[in-house]
C-alpha cells in the first residue's frame, strides 16, 4: 500500500503534472472567481515553466549535477577494472509485457540501455551472469523477467541470467542482490542519474559495486540551435528525471530500510537455479 502510494503522489509531483495542476488552477479562478490577478499569475507560472524546462540548455543544467561523474561509460572512470567479474547486476526500470511485441520493446523509457549496457558489459567479462532485477507492479510478468528474456532474445543463455522477480525500489534491490551474491564485488548497471543514489544504497550495506553507468542524457556535445532552444518533450523528460532523482534522494533519507533488519541467509546462484 505504502509503495503504491509513493507512486501515486510521486507522480502528482513530477513538473509536468505539478505544473498542469496549477494551470488548471488559474483557468478555474479566471472563469469562475473574481481572482483574476491570481488565475493570470498561475496560468502565467505554468507556462512559461513548462517552456523553460522543456529547452536543452536549462534542462541538461539540472539533469547534469545528477549524473556527475558517471556522464561516461565503465572503461572511462574505472580505474583499476578487474580482469574477472562474476556478476554484472542491471537494475529494473519502465515496462510493460505485450507478447506480441518485438521483446525489445517491452522495456520503456531508461531500461533497454541499461539491459544494453548490461549484455555489452556481459560480453566483456565472459563467464559472468547478468542479474536483472525488478517486480510486477501491474503487470502479469516482471520487470527483471521482461529484461531476461531480452537478454536472451540476444543471444545471453538462459542459464547465464537471473531474474529477482520481488524487489518494488531500490533498496529491496540491494537486498535481494546481496542474498543472491553476499559481498562479492560486482558491477552495477543503472542509468547514470540514478547512479549516485543507487551506489550509496549498495554500499551502505557493506556490498562492493563497480559503477557502469548506461543511459547517459546531458548533452554536452555540440547541437544545432533549433535543437537547443526549440522546447522539446524530450528535454522536458530530462527535466523530469533531475527532478526525480531529488524527491528519491528524500525519500530515501526519510524512509526506514526495513531490509536492514533481515538476517535471512545468503543464497548462491546455484541454490536460487534449485528452488
Amino acid at each position: 500500500m505504502l509503495f503504491i502510494l509513493k507512486k501515486y503522489i510521486g507522480s502528482l509531483l513530477m513538473p509536468l503534472p505539478l505544473l498542469l495542476i496549477l494551470g488548471f488552477i488559474g483557468i478555474i479562478l479566471l472563469w469562475f472567481t473574481r481572482w483574476q490577478k491570481s488565475g493570470k499569475v498561475c496560468v502565467s507560472i505554468s507556462v512559461i515553466a513548462v517552456t523553460l524546462l522543456s529547452i536543452q540548455p536549462i534542462s541538461d543544467s539540472l539533469l547534469a549535477p545528477t549524473e556527475g561523474s558517471f556522464d561516461k561509460r565503465y572503461e572511462l572512470i574505472t580505474t583499476n577494472p578487474p580482469e574477472h567479474v562474476d556478476y554484472i547486476v542491471v537494475l529494473g526500470g519502465g515496462f510493460t509485457y505485450n507478447p506480441d511485441w518485438s521483446p525489445s520493446s517491452n522495456l520503456l523509457n531508461n531500461s533497454l540501455p541499461r539491459i544494453t549496457e548490461g549484455i555489452r558489459l556481459y560480453l566483456k567479462y565472459p563467464g559472468s551472469k547478468l542479474i536483472f532485477t525488478g517486480g510486477k507492479a501491474s503487470s502479469s510478468i516482471s520487470s527483471a523477467e521482461v529484461a531476461a528474456m531480452v537478454a536472451q532474445s540476444l543471444g545471453v543463455p538462459a542459464e547465464d541470467t537471473i531474474a529477482l522477480t520481488e524487489p518494488k525500489d531500490t533498496q529491496e534491490e540491494a537486498f535481494e542482490v546481496e542474498r543472491i551474491i553476499g559481498k562479492t564485488p560486482f558491477l552495477l548497471v543503472t542509468s547514470a542519474n540514478h547512479l549516485p543514489r543507487a551506489i550509496t544504497i549498495f554500499t551502505k550495506r557493506g556490498m562492493h559495486p563497480l559503477p557502469a553507468p548506461a543511459n547517459q542524457l546531458a548533452i554536452k556535445s555540440a547541437l544545432n540551435p533549433w535543437e537547443k532552444y526549440i522546447p522539446s518533450a524530450s528535454y522536458l523528460s530530462h527535466s523530469e528525471r533531475a527532478w526525480y532523482e531529488l524527491l528519491g534522494s528524500i525519500w530515501f533519507s526519510l524512509k526506514p530500510d526495513n531490509t536492514q533488519k533481515s538476517q535471512d541467509p545468503l543464497l548462491t546462484p546455484e541454490a536460487v537455479e534449485a528452488e
